[in-house]
């Protein structure tokens, strides 16, 4: 079963991977870098300063801090822990794959930090805000969605690292939330 499921997994991965093509290589390589998201962060940061007191924001940075330590440490706890093979590294399939970037990176690739980290606070604002900011979840998961299938397009995650780092990510910023939610009524008179 776990062998189907790897196989399927490695042919997905293929496809999707042979999809690109030199023209769009550029906007996925741009999207891959997490640097390239601090407009983003900045655009969220200003909303949560905007929407809420000081001893929120406050909660809302350290949810936010603690929550991406969570989902990147977590992946790399994976990745070591299970071992699995970027395709880049895997010789069963590096020979038919596009590798967009000029190197392969880390050795393993379960789960993508990419993912779970875009996914995590995508998640945690698109809940946060559901009641102030009209469409702004929307617009974070298909941001994060997007960082996320760069990983596949640009040849260093296999689809089911990616879906079950946007899984994990997509948990923990819920947990993250819920436990925001907690303190700000902790706090509030």
């Amino acid at each position: 079963m776990l062998e189907e499921i790897i196989n399927i997994d490695h042919e997905l991965f293929l496809y999707l991977n042979g999809l690109g093509t030199e023209t769009w290589d550029g906007f996925w390589m741009f999207m891959t870098k997490t640097r390239n998201s601090f407009p983003l962060y900045v655009l969220l940061l200003y909303l949560v300063g905007k929407n809420f007191k000081t001893k929120h924001i406050i909660i809302v940075l350290v949810a936010i801090g603690l929550l991406i330590t969570c989902t990147d440490q977590l992946s790399n706890f994976f990745k070591y822990g299970i071992g699995r093979l970027r395709p880049c590294h895997d010789p069963e399939i590096s020979g038919m794959m596009r590798l967009v970037k000029s190197y392969c990176g880390g050795k393993f690739s379960y789960f993508s930090a990419h993912a779970a980290n875009s996914f995590a606070p995508a998640t945690f604002f698109a809940l946060l805000f559901k009641e102030k900011v009209r469409f702004i979840g929307i617009f974070l998961f298909i941001w994060a969605f997007i960082v996320a299938y760069s990983r596949i397009y640009i040849g260093v995650h296999f689809p089911l690292d990616v879906i079950s780092g946007a899984a994990i990510g997509a948990f923990f910023g819920w947990v993250f939330y819920r436990l925001s939610i907690f303190a700000f009524q902790k706090i509030s008179p």
